[in-house]
């Protein structure tokens, strides 16, 4: 099974684990093997007269020994066997996760949350079914199909076995045609699961817009739509795997038919004993496990390896962005300096550039504050600074070095980043905040982060206070919070330089004007970039420029952008205008 080539390590790793469970599962179908013979010892006795009351006693005790035995092997195979396959499965689930983490932000843009849950849950259970109840199935059959036919041939006679064993060969070819529709059939139905996962969580997520436009039928219409292709999927892989168990059954009642009858033949005509012809039924019905079993292994196996080869495809997949032949791994700090020389970039599959011959200097312990309408480029500006993408031409330093030269991890432990999607996580405010740290940090930093902020009275008035735990995405907290919260995660790190991406447009004026003075007394010789729509953000910046299409229109204080009379000037006037209107 070539997919399961990615567990190779862990395999090794494990393998006297493994090998422990399968000593035992042979034990334990030795066991098996020796019942028939006792059978047949019993039978030929009674028939001859000759067993005594002492011997049946013998025979009993042997049996419950038997018994004993194979209950013991069996709980042992399972502890080494299947606990090693629960093993395979914590070890791939935080192998998905770990990579998961380490790919690029492009990569999530065009895979679905739900898709990666299904990979992470059902794909994964059906690889560690494959690795448990898969190995011991097909370990089982294949041991006890020789070992039986062995101890059949011993005991009874060779055309006997030959005759009975005749349907095996249409089972072998019937099942290998099956399992190839099988593995097919349960990709797909893992496809359509990774769909009806993300409509769910999809919905869940976004169940508030469902509401208040009030599109509840729809959004249920919708969902039963994905959930009857999942119905039918399935229903198709199930009319194929259900063939194969009473196909089986119906094969073995052929043999099973064949040695009653020739068996029978045998015995009246004194070729065979009575006890020969119980133990080689006995054997037979053995026999019809492994038969069922090999069904069995075929749908597993191959369900496991669909779903491996689905993983697989997100363990090969490679991060975008990572530390290059370039990188510095000596430096550990930064301190401010940043220049943007003739940067140019676009996204991928896209023929146009998102940012045209862009140059800016910024200084160490200055501030740039950066305008424009709405898909100018503002936001993918700041991205590349924190190498969420690479540029297509031009140069980025930093500290007078190319970015590429600073190992992925120091540049974003040194930069104080606040997105515009203010994603909060299911936690306490105060998790939250110290998010940054792997570690609990003192108290008073984030008491500190939250005074800054202008965020610490509101959280206070909590039940808990900093203690409170979130709804998912901050749900219970107001946007102003949520911004001021995503705020008071940037400042606790003490960034050299701290980006504001548009992250007070819920706030007040007069709040806004706080924060900024907070953020103007903590910044000091450091390096301060903001984002936003209203001039009153970024008015005592530094320095300002204006992007439209892409490009740096105009730049400048903001007195000078007012007296050049161009797209800063009419925002400003737009929006002093909205401003009276808004106090009429």
């Amino acid at each position: 099974m070539k997919h399961f080539k990615t567990l190779k390590n862990f395999l090794l790793k494990h393998k006297k684990r493994y090998i422990l469970g399968i000593m035992w599962l042979l034990i334990v179908d030795i066991l098996q093997l020796v019942f028939p013979q006792i059978l047949k010892a019993i039978t030929d006795s009674l028939q001859s007269n000759e067993l005594s009351l002492r011997e049946l006693l013998n025979y009993s005790l042997l049996i419950i020994l038997l018994g004993l035995g194979t209950g013991l092997g069996r709980y042992f195979w399972r502890i080494y066997i299947q606990t090693t396959a629960r093993k395979a499965e914590y070890y791939l689930r935080n192998r998905l996760f770990s990579h998961l983490q380490s790919l690029s932000p492009d990569y999530f843009n065009t895979h679905k949350t739900g898709d990666l849950m299904a990979h992470a849950t059902n794909d994964i259970n059906a690889v560690r079914t494959a690795l448990g109840p898969g190995v011991v199935m097909i370990i089982d059959s294949l041991f006890i199909t020789i070992a039986t036919l062995i101890m059949m041939i011993r005991t009874t006679n060779i055309y006997l076995v030959i005759i009975a064993l005749f349907p095996l060969p249409f089972l072998a070819f019937t099942v290998q045609k099956m399992g190839k529709v099988i593995h097919t059939r349960f990709r797909t139905v893992q496809e359509t699961f990774s769909d009806l996962s993300d409509r769910a969580q999809e919905n869940f997520a976004g169940v508030r817009v469902v509401k208040s436009f009030v599109q509840e039928d729809e959004e249920i219409n919708k969902f039963s739509k994905v959930n009857q292709n999942n119905f039918e999927e399935n229903m198709n892989l199930i009319k194929i795997s259900g063939l194969l168990r009473p196909l089986i059954q119906f094969l073995s009642g052929i043999s099973f038919l064949i040695v009653i009858w020739y068996g029978g033949m045998l015995v009246i005509r004194d070729e065979i004993s009575l006890g020969d012809f119980v133990a080689f039924n006995s054997y037979l019905s053995l026999l019809v496990w492994p038969m069922m079993a090999i069904g069995w292994v075929i749908n597993i196996l191959q369900r496991g390896s669909a779903s491996m080869e689905r993983i697989n495809n997100i363990l090969y997949e490679e991060a975008s962005i990572v530390d290059s032949a370039e990188t510095n791994n000596d430096i550990s700090s930064i301190h401010g300096n940043i220049q943007f020389k003739n940067v140019y970039f676009k996204y991928e599959n896209s023929s146009d550039y998102a940012l045209k011959d862009i140059n800016i200097d910024i200084k160490q312990g200055t501030s740039l504050g950066i305008v424009g309408r709405t898909g100018s480029g503002k936001t993918t500006l700041v991205d590349l600074l924190l190498r969420l993408h690479d540029i297509d031409k031009g140069e980025i330093l930093i500290d007078g070095m190319k970015i590429k030269k600073f190992p992925l991890k120091v540049l974003r432990e040194n930069i104080g980043y606040v997105p515009q999607d203010n994603f909060l996580f299911s936690n306490t405010v105060a998790e939250n905040i110290s998010f940054a740290f792997d570690h609990d940090i003192d108290k008073e930093k984030v008491y500190d982060a939250a005074k800054k902020s202008e965020v610490y009275d509101n959280i206070i008035e909590f039940p808990k206070g900093f203690d409170t735990s979130l709804g998912e995405r901050g749900v219970t907290m107001s946007g102003g919070q949520r911004q001021r919260t995503a705020l008071s995660r940037a400042i606790v790190k003490n960034p050299n330089i701290l980006i504001l991406d548009d992250s007070l447009s819920a706030v007040d004026t007069q709040t806004e004007e706080r924060i900024l003075k907070n953020l103007d007394d903590m910044m000091t010789n450091k390096t301060n970039i903001i984002i936003a729509h209203r001039i009153s953000t970024i008015k005592n910046s530094d320095h300002i420029i204006v992007l439209d299409e892409g490009e740096i229109v105009e730049q400048g204080t903001h007195n000078e952008l007012l007296a050049n009379d161009g797209i800063y000037n009419d925002i400003y006037k737009k929006q002093l205008l909205e401003e009276k209107i808004k106090n009429i």
